[in-house]
């Protein structure tokens, strides 16, 4: 973004100020990396399809009734936060001129569409990088751009990106069980985070070389770098990974635990797991409890194993969280939304939040920012909005449009 043009966004802080990002894509992974820009300063436009918008994410679960009797779903509140959003017809020319305007005045475009669509369109990454050679374009798919030709057109989400990059393959129970979905849409998630970082990264190569460049985000292939070793230990182990469970099956105890009354994370490795020991009453000395570890299948193993679940049982979560906890051993409760919204330590850090959603038309209250900055920190000025909300406030300060011709683009269809 030039310093010395015309801003949309008046408001100054966070560490991303001054950084303009065009968004086009839909259902969260793509716009949530946008929104997570949004929080931390930078001016975000996100472009929908007039009439419509990202209808799928607007109404996907949990609708809230606004002001006008219109429901919008509790993700859209909650993540699609500060954003400038506008409609524009890619498929006229004119709104393809529009928003090639759009691009000419961004430091950053994301987009998710399936591969090709915008070469169709007229808006291939030379054109566009023609139109701005400092323009990094973040494309985020299921498959990538490139590779096998029928994969790439292959309709993808969050779950088919769980499934194909291997996550499930190792969330759930051990068979029979099914494999499992990490909730609410952590495919998703990572992928933001991907296209977030990479975008960010390409950004500074630009500022520091006035070049732009192209980043191809596959959804499965975001998802399949964060399974840690799982590939070392296939090609040099010849390990096939299976699901464990919530065990990490290598090493405890790292397991969920039941309680008399509820349900308890217990994670304790070195000297946690020493102080555990002494917590149960055991010698912790004794190579059978430093065996057993590590020897999960051994008879000490599965005693140590027996008698920890016993001693959990015996008790209640605040009992079992309070005793852990003091002698400096991992441990939590399995936290429910009225958990955290009662947690004192949510409180303590600000981490739910109050802010105005011109959407449903009234205060509303989730998720704050995340993380915290000492010296340029985050915040929320404005919810989310309806379709096409800043229209003219965008065309109109950005590009130089007049009211005359807004008038004429909505008559056309074209906004």
């Amino acid at each position: 973004m030039d310093a010395n043009g015309p801003k949309v966004l008046t408001q100054e802080f966070g560490p991303l100020q001054g950084v303009r990002i065009i968004s086009s894509g839909v259902i969260i992974a793509q716009p949530f990396a946008a929104a997570m820009a949004a929080e931390m300063g930078a001016e975000v436009i996100q472009v929908e399809r007039p009439g419509t918008g990202d209808a799928v994410w607007r109404n996907l679960e949990f609708p809230i009734t606004g002001e006008d009797g219109k429901t919008v779903a509790a993700g859209w509140v909650q993540d699609r936060r500060n954003s400038f959003h506008v409609t524009l017809d890619l498929g006229t020319s004119r709104g393809k001129e529009i928003f090639l305007g759009l691009l000419r005045e961004a430091d950053i475009w994301m987009e998710s569409s399936i591969p090709g669509s915008y070469v169709e369109w007229g808006l291939d990454d030379e054109t566009v990088l023609k139109a701005n050679p400092r323009l990094v374009i973040a494309h985020v798919s299921g498959y990538g751009q490139d590779g096998m030709e029928d994969y790439l057109t292959r309709a993808s989400y969050d779950f088919i990106g769980q499934g194909f990059g291997g996550l499930m393959n190792l969330t759930g129970f051990p068979d029979p069980g099914t494999p499992s979905r990490a909730a609410p849409w952590t495919g998703d998630f990572i992928t933001a985070l991907f296209c977030l970082w990479s975008s960010l990264a390409g950004y500074i190569h630009a500022q520091h070389t006035g070049k732009g460049q192209v980043i191809d985000i596959a959804q499965y292939e975001a998802i399949h770098r964060i399974l840690a070793g799982t590939m070392v230990a296939y090609y040099e182990l010849g390990l096939n990974r299976e699901r464990t469970g919530n065990a990490a099956g290598i090493i405890q105890p790292y397991d969920t635990f039941q309680a008399s009354d509820g349900w308890v994370n217990i994670a304790a490795l070195a000297g946690p797991f020493n102080r555990l020991c002494e917590v149960l009453g055991l010698d912790h000395t004794e190579e059978k409890w430093q065996r057993a570890t590590t020897e999960l299948d051994s008879l000490g193993g599965i005693e140590f194993d027996a008698i920890l679940r016993g001693w959990v049982l015996e008790r209640t979560v605040s009992e079992v969280i309070e005793i852990l906890n003091a002698a400096q051993v991992g441990c939590c409760a399995i936290m429910t939304p009225r958990d955290t919204a009662e947690d004192p330590h949510y409180g303590a850090r600000n981490m739910h939040i109050e802010w105005e959603d011109v959407g449903l038309g009234r205060t509303v209250k989730g998720t704050g920012v995340v993380p915290k900055f000492s010296e340029t920190p985050g915040k929320i000025w404005r919810g989310s909005v309806p379709l096409g909300h800043d229209n003219d406030l965008v065309f109109q300060k950005l590009l130089g449009m007049s009211s005359s011709e807004l008038v004429q683009l909505r008559e056309d269809g074209v906004v």
